[in-house]
């Protein structure tokens, strides 16, 4: 399961094309084509859906279409409402970016925007994946009040464009 999540990721956010599927403006793939081309079955396909530990993925109401939550490097619009942040969101990192980070604040970087997370162990998870995580706190009240937007992805993770350094501890 856990490899074919991966391939599924990788197709749905960051190479459709690789594989021959094509996403629509908003992110969505034809079911039958997506099982065609990764050569998966539809109770395969379903099982990755519902265990993905991270919630990664979402049928369409017709189940019909499927698309990745976030986390795109293609062009995509996810037509996601605007929603008030908490008083705080959390950032997972590693040493080796805090340099970058307190300069220039959190950049989005090679995705559409930045990924911040609901409390500070799922900020932990996410840091872990590239070493010892270090965790940041984001201010995203006080961003919000200034006039910073922020988005709830499907699977509870808060997107925004950017954190300038200020609103970080």
């Amino acid at each position: 399961m856990v490899r074919l999540s991966k391939r599924l990721s990788r197709h749905l956010r960051h190479d459709p094309g690789a594989v021959g599927l094509e996403l629509d403006e908003a992110g969505w793939a034809d079911v039958g084509a997506v099982l065609e081309a990764l050569g998966m079955s539809r109770e395969q396909l379903t099982e990755v859906v519902a265990r993905n530990n991270k919630q990664r993925f979402s049928f369409d109401g017709t189940g019909t279409r499927i698309r990745a939550n976030q986390g795109h490097s293609v062009a995509v619009e996810l037509g996601l409402p605007t929603a008030e942040p908490p008083e705080f969101l959390y950032h997972g990192t590693v040493a080796a970016a805090l340099p970058a980070i307190r300069a220039e604040g959190l950049r989005p970087m090679r995705r559409h925007a930045v990924h911040l997370s609901p409390d500070e162990e799922t900020a932990r998870r996410v840091g872990a994946r590239r070493g010892a995580p270090v965790i940041l706190r984001v201010a995203a009240g006080r961003m919000a009040e200034a006039g910073h937007s922020f988005q709830l992805s499907a699977n509870g993770v808060w997107l925004t464009d950017a954190v300038p350094p200020e609103y970080l501890d």
